[in-house]
């Protein structure tokens, strides 16, 4: 079985990057992180709640779109790292504008998150600061979400501070964290190609589904595609030889009994590509 395996390009060096980012941190001594539980938003906690724990304060949504291994994360951080942990409800579940997955969900579900946060700007964080985790490289890709953070006055430390993902992954490897070289895993909704309605069975699906690959074959980087009643299965090109006929049976009869309209499952005749589940306009579903 191959080895879960991530590659790593040239390390930067953490220094500079930290120094930017702590100069920006120090303008919002009382802050709320949004954290995911992903490696941006994990580093941010951990740094800026290093630098003030008294003022700072995490936030976490628990929703069907949210893997659970980044709510468990992000619980294991909280207990470790003492952070005032707030867990928020976002209700993205009950807009039909992000159910019906249209090109801008991101948006949808941004706005229902900040939303959710906000409410946490009270006395004693009535001059809170609320803080993602999006990075410098974010800006080069179609983020409809960063629309809906400006709506809310929420702040990017890492941007502002000019700071990349392999620059964050440099500082959590200053911070001897275990996660630094934790792969992207970006929520189960973006998953569903645009206009592939968002439910909680076919995110329960999706994750149990790439789960299983995962655990089968050692691949460190699935996504179990839908298009409607279909499953793209996608990997690296490498890697495309670990998804077996078996495995593909498996997978349809775990995620078809966890959601039923699914009808086929099957590899993608792609190598993996970031946001290829993303259709816009006068694109059409593969």
């Amino acid at each position: 079985m191959k080895r879960m395996q991530v590659s790593i390009s040239a390390r930067p060096d953490a220094e500079p990057a930290r120094a930017r980012l702590d100069a920006v941190l120090a303008e919002s001594p009382v802050r709320i992180i949004a954290c995911s539980g992903g490696i941006d938003s994990l580093v941010l906690s951990v740094v800026a709640h290093r630098a003030a724990p008294a003022s700072t304060v995490i936030a976490h949504t628990v929703t069907p779109a949210v893997p659970g291994d980044g709510t468990a994360r992000v619980a294991d951080y909280a207990a470790q790292e003492r952070w005032d942990l707030r867990i928020v409800r976002s209700g993205e579940f009950d807009d039909e504008s992000y159910l019906a997955n249209p090109i801008d969900r991101c948006y949808h579900c941004k706005s229902s998150l900040y939303d959710a946060v906000g409410e946490l700007v009270t006395t004693p964080l009535a001059n809170a600061v609320v803080m993602s985790g999006a990075n410098l490289d974010d800006l080069g890709e179609y983020r409809p979400g960063l629309a809906a953070a400006a709506e809310y006055s929420v702040r990017h430390p890492f941007v502002e501070a000019e700071v990349t993902k392999s620059e964050i992954r440099a500082i959590a490897r200053q911070l001897e964290l275990v996660e630094a070289d934790l792969v992207a895993s970006p929520c189960l909704a973006s998953r569903l190609y645009t206009g592939t309605r968002v439910t909680p069975s076919r995110l329960r699906a999706i994750e149990a589904g790439e789960t299983l690959v995962r655990d089968r074959t050692g691949i460190a980087v699935v996504r179990c595609r839908v298009s409607e009643d279909v499953v793209l299965v996608e990997v690296a090109e490498p890697d495309r030889e670990l998804v077996t006929a078996p495995i593909l049976d498996g997978l349809a009869e775990l995620m078809s009994m966890v959601e039923p309209s699914i009808t086929s499952v099957r590899l993608d005749d792609h190598a993996y590509a970031p946001g290829r589940a993303f259709v816009g306009a006068g694109e059409t579903v593969p």
